[in-house]
């Protein structure tokens, strides 16, 4: 076991599939010899050289077109998108061609790309550097998409979706890169995509969860725990595909949820998740579920903590859905 923050989980991870693997391609702006602007590739140039971590013009669509003709040709490409607001340009490549090979080959090519991504605000970075994009992708067939919260979680889905045979969206929470550590196996362990965790049992309301709002709405849970309401947090690790079972177990022994997540409400994830729930779970319901989330605006430079769903706004929805 050694202690590690997400950076440091997400680095190792990146460096031992690299040596297990030599069609394990790395590629991005500035990955190289600055190690991305977190640092999260910082060293790997030294030890593959500048053929498998490639410094890449300014060019999001050129990125991942790249990244997707090599994955064509049975490498196994990383492209990292430096902030995930970025992505836009590279969408169409994207969500037209790298969702669509395997389907429209019938099968004969896959694109095992992984393409990560930081996502998300805390970081005073204004609109341009604070969305939450997942919901456009998680729509978009073809795709799978990854939002870890913690550095354990991080090393082993990095290590599935890099083995994955179709393209996998990895989100990085970057308000939590360095700011949750926790012990982390060095051995070759993975975490299946799809798979969901409870990381707090309770017989009161569901709370689900993903990335840095994990840590939010595991705080509401031991604040309205106070108060005598035992709110069970699922943290979903992988948003599509979405691991349902879980949730409708959960749902179905509390009867009440609420979702928490980053992005604006309009046509967010937790809008899909309040639909799956209520077509397999409606008649154990026993209060209507209710979204925390981003409000329907750009992300704000100086109203950031207003904007983000943070504890003080997720404890009065656990207390008022569990009371209703």
């Amino acid at each position: 076991m050694t202690e590690m923050n997400l950076v440091q989980a997400i680095n190792g991870t990146l460096r031992s599939e690299m040596q297990a693997n030599p069609d394990v391609i790395v590629l991005g702006e500035d990955v190289g010899k600055v190690g991305g602007v977190f640092r999260v590739t910082q060293g790997l140039i030294d030890e593959f050289g500048a053929d498998r971590v490639i410094d890449t013009p300014l060019a999001e669509g050129g990125i991942i077109g790249t990244a997707i003709g090599m994955a064509l040709y049975g490498m196994r490409p990383v492209p990292e998108i430096q902030f995930a607001d970025f992505i836009f340009p590279a969408f169409d490549q994207i969500v037209s061609e790298a969702a669509k090979f395997r389907y429209r080959s019938g099968g004969e090519y896959t694109v095992p790309m992984t393409i990560r991504a930081p996502v998300g605000g805390g970081i005073r970075g204004g609109h341009y550097h604070s969305q939450s994009p997942e919901a456009l992708f998680i729509h978009t067939a073809g795709l799978k998409v990854v939002c870890p919260s913690n550095p354990y979680d991080a090393r082993g889905l990095l290590r599935s979706a890099i083995r994955d045979n179709d393209p996998v969206l990895f989100f990085e929470p970057k308000r939590v890169y360095r700011a949750v550590k926790m012990d982390v196996p060095e051995d070759d362990y993975a975490i299946p995509l799809g798979e969901a965790k409870v990381v707090t049992e309770g017989k009161d309301v569901t709370v689900i969860a993903w990335g840095a709002m994990l840590f939010e709405a595991m705080a509401a849970a031991q604040e309205a725990s106070a108060q005598g309401v035992q709110a069970e947090v699922i943290d979903l690790r992988t948003l599509w595909p979405v691991d349902i079972d879980t949730i409708t177990e959960s749902v179905e022994k509390t009867g009440r949820v609420v979702i928490v997540h980053e992005a604006p409400k309009a046509c967010g994830f937790g809008a899909e998740l309040l639909s799956l729930i209520t077509e397999r779970s409606f008649l154990s319901l026993e209060a209507p579920p209710l979204r925390v989330t981003g409000w329907d605006t750009p992300f704000p430079y100086t109203l950031e903590n207003e904007y983000l769903p943070l504890q003080h706004r997720i404890t009065p929805a656990i207390l008022d859905t569990a009371r209703y």
